[in-house]
């Protein structure tokens, strides 16, 4: 009797233990300011959503497409705030605030703005997330804010300054959520 009341406190010690965690390891994810990209086409058609929040250490960046051509499509945050049709080049080059090469796979890279190729499915929709070591919302929204930017073709993470990703094809100014 005695090793089974011994049992169970442990056991609910234990629990207790893992439910603190989770809840603190959720509040620290979404404590942190955010933002949030609406991404639309050139024909301002929607083409999903990409979230930033403040983490500890970083920024955490989701993105969730919808309606974009099946296959792997380059995905990076863009140093302006800007998404005008149909190229979306107002956008400007890779958010780079730390002035690094373009590419995880480039020994002087990478872009902060670099994220991971977005795989999208015959029905239309990909999803990828990722943390930004050092990234912060008062640099992605400085003065000129910046933009989540989809492109044509896959990401080869390592040629200078854009891993040859081709066009744009889906862009969303990051907002404050």
């Amino acid at each position: 009797m005695r090793f089974a009341i011994i049992t169970l406190a442990s056991g609910a010690a234990l629990l207790a233990g893992c439910q603190h965690d989770r809840m603190a390891t959720r509040d620290a994810a979404t404590s942190g300011r955010s933002a949030v990209a609406l991404l639309r086409t050139a024909a301002n058609a929607d083409a999903g959503r990409a979230t930033a929040t403040e983490t500890e250490g970083g920024l955490r960046v989701t993105l969730d497409a919808r309606a974009l051509p099946p296959g792997t499509h380059g995905a990076h945050i863009h140093m302006t705030g800007r998404c005008d049709a149909p190229d979306f080049t107002t956008a400007g080059g890779h958010w780079n605030p730390t002035t690094r090469q373009h590419g995880t796979m480039n020994p002087q890279g990478p872009h902060s703005g670099d994220l991971p190729n977005l795989i999208v499915g015959t029905d239309g929709r990909g999803t990828i997330g990722v943390t930004i070591p050092g990234g912060t919302m008062d640099g992605l929204l400085d003065a000129d804010g910046a933009a989540m930017i989809v492109h044509a073709n896959p990401d080869d993470m390592k040629t200078d300054p854009s891993g040859n990703s081709g066009g744009r094809i889906a862009c969303g100014v990051f907002q404050p959520a």
